[in-house]
C-alpha cells in the first residue's frame, strides 16, 4: 500500500509516543490533532465536546470554496443528526439486500475479468473509480448507466489542487435529478428526498442538496484509495492472496484489516463550542479539532505490530469509519465492496505485477502521509 511498514504511512508515530496532540496548521489555522485511538475514539462519542454543527469545517481542509450548503446528516449534532440520518439509512441499507449483493457480486466479477483480459490496467481511474460509481448506482437504486456521468468527474467531484475543477458540475447535476424526481419520482434516492419530511415538515431544497452532495463526495476518494491500496499489497505479498484462497472464510478478517491499514480518510474535523483543554492544548471557542483516524488505527497501544498488515487479526477495533453517532453510514457499502473484490481476486487472478505506481502524498506542514496512489498500473494474470 503505500507499504504499511514505512514511516510515510505512520508518520504520527513518535509524536504519539511523546504526546496525545500533533498540531498542525491548515489554511492559516492551528489545528490540534487527536493521535491516540481511546483519545480519539472517546472524542467522536462525546459530540457536545466536539460538535459537528459546523457547515463546511468538517472536513480538513475545509470546504467553503467547494460547495455553497451544509453536507447532511455528517454536519449536524444530535437530535437532529438522529432525525435526518433515519432519513436516508434504508438506502444504506442496501447493501445488505440479496439482490443488490449479487448485483455487486456480478459488477466487481466482470470487472475483475475485463482487467485480466487487458495487457495492463491503470488501478485508480480505470478500475477503482468505475467500481466505487457503478456499485453507487445499485445503493441509491438509479440505473447503472447514471455512473458514465459520475465517473466523467474524475476521482475528486470538488477538484483537484490546482483548482481547474469545482463542484459545480456535481451540484448542477443534483439539480437535475431532483427536477426529474420532482416530475417523474420513482423509489431511487432522489425522488425519496423530495418525498421526505424532517420533524414534521417537507426537506428544504437545500437541506436535500446537502445529502445528495455528501453521498456523492463522501465516500468517494475513500473507496478508491482503498481499493488501489489493496492491489498494490496484494501485488507485493502474492502469499496474501493465495492466503485468502486457501479458505474464503479469512475474507472478512482482512477486509478489516486493510481498512485499518489503509485508514484513507486521515482526519476529520470537529468545533469546541466553548473553550477547551484538548489534551494540554487549549482551543478557543469555535477552533477546530481533528480526530486523526489514522494515527488511531497505528496506534502500538491497540494494536499488536500495527506497522504489519495481518489479514487474520483479530480482534481488530480500528476506526477507519469513526465512532459513536456519527459512524460512517456507507460502512457496510465499502465492506461489501472489498470483500467481493477479495473473493473475485481470489478466484479469478494468479498473481499481481506493479508496472508502474505513483503514491498519493499529504504533504502538510507537521507530517507528510502515503494515503493511497495517484496510479498504479498493473497486469493481472489468470488462474
Amino acid at each position: 500500500m503505500p507499504d504499511s511498514q514505512t514511516p510515510c504511512n505512520d508518520p504520527f508515530e513518535k509524536k504519539r509516543s511523546e504526546d496525545a496532540v500533533l498540531t498542525c496548521p491548515f489554511q492559516g489555522d492551528d489545528i490540534p490533532m487527536i493521535l491516540r485511538h481511546a483519545d480519539v475514539r472517546a472524542a467522536a462519542k462525546d459530540w457536545k465536546t466536539y460538535s459537528s454543527d459546523a457547515p463546511f469545517r468538517i472536513p480538513i481542509p475545509s470546504e467553503e470554496e467547494f460547495r455553497r450548503m451544509r453536507q447532511l446528516p455528517i454536519e449536524t449534532d444530535p437530535p437532529e443528526h438522529t432525525d435526518y440520518r433515519k432519513i436516508v439509512e434504508p438506502f444504506f441499507k442496501r447493501a445488505k439486500d440479496p439482490q443488490v449483493m449479487a448485483n455487486i457480486d456480478t459488477l466487481i466479477g466482470q470487472l475483475v475479468q475485463n482487467a485480466i483480459n487487458q495487457e495492463s490496467i491503470e488501478i485508480v481511474s480505470e478500475f477503482s473509480l468505475p467500481l466505487q460509481s457503478r456499485a453507487l448506482t445499485h445503493l441509491l437504486n438509479l440505473p447503472e448507466s447514471e455512473a458514465d456521468t459520475w465517473i466523467s468527474w474524475g476521482i475528486h467531484v470538488f477538484g483537484d489542487k490546482s483548482g481547474e475543477k469545482s463542484g459545480h458540475g456535481l451540484e448542477q447535476y443534483i439539480e437535475d435529478q431532483f427536477d426529474r424526481a420532482l416530475k417523474n419520482p420513482g423509489e431511487d434516492f432522489f425522488s425519496a428526498l423530495t418525498q421526505a419530511s424532517f420533524q414534521g415538515r417537507s426537506l428544504t431544497h437545500e437541506e436535500m442538496l446537502g445529502f445528495a452532495n455528501l453521498t456523492f463526495a463522501g465516500g468517494r476518494d475513500t473507496v478508491i484509495h482503498t481499493v488501489s491500496s489493496i492491489f498494490h499489497h496484494l501485488a507485493h505479498h502474492p502469499e496474501a492472496l493465495e492466503f485468502l484462497r486457501e479458505d474464503p472464510k479469512r475474507i472478512d478478517l482482512a477486509s478489516e484489516e486493510y481498512f485499518r491499514v489503509a485508514s484513507p480518510l486521515t482526519h476529520i474535523g470537529r468545533v469546541c463550542p466553548v473553550d477547551t483543554d484538548v489534551h494540554g492544548y487549549q482551543a478557543k471557542a469555535n477552533d477546530r479539532v481533528s480526530l486523526c483516524w489514522a494515527s488511531a488505527n497505528h496506534d502500538k497501544e491497540v494494536f499488536n505490530n500495527p506497522h504489519e498488515t495481518q489479514l487474520d487479526r483479530k480482534p481488530n477495533p480500528h476506526i477507519a469509519f469513526g465512532a459513536g453517532t456519527h459512524l460512517c453510514l456507507g460502512a457496510p457499502h465499502a465492506r461489501l465492496l472489498v470483500r467481493t473484490l477479495l473473493r473475485k481476486l481470489s478466484e479469478q487472478v494468479d498473481h499481481i505485477h506493479v508496472i508502474k505506481e505513483e503514491a498519493l502524498i499529504e504533504d502538510e506542514a507537521a507530517y507528510r502521509r502515503c494515503n493511497g496512489f495517484t496510479s498504479l498500473t498493473v497486469e493481472l494474470k489468470a488462474l
